[in-house]
């Protein structure tokens, strides 16, 4: 099986205050199945409170990440037999949020 990223940037996700504990409900239900189909690793969301930091390999600590990279919003790992069903727990989590989702799949690490 493989591992699958989905997951979307804070701005994707513009709810009114309404919206937000509807859209919350429906996007733990949709977790909750995946932990019934025995399909889910972890997820949450990205604490933007807690600044990145880019740490060297002689351990040295930066603020200075690298220049680009970018990582808020949420996120699910699901392990999976197929793309396809990646693609079908994305598209219920896309539902449930009511935002796109991005799918990514993890390489597989025989050492992990």
């Amino acid at each position: 099986m493989t591992k699958y990223l989905i997951s979307f940037p804070n701005e994707a996700m513009a709810l009114t205050d309404e919206e937000l504990p509807i859209v919350d409900a429906a996007a733990h239900a949709v977790i909750e199945d995946a932990k019934a189909a025995g399909v889910y690793v972890f997820g949450g969301g990205i604490d933007e409170q807690v600044e990145p930091v880019l740490v060297s390999a002689d351990g040295a600590v930066s603020t200075q990440i690298y220049r680009g990279s970018r990582l808020d919003g949420g996120f699910a790992v699901l392990d999976l037999p197929t793309r396809e069903e990646a693609v079908e727990w994305a598209r219920k989590i896309a539902a449930a949020c009511r935002c796109s989702q991005e799918l990514r799949a993890f390489l597989y690490d025989p050492a992990s």
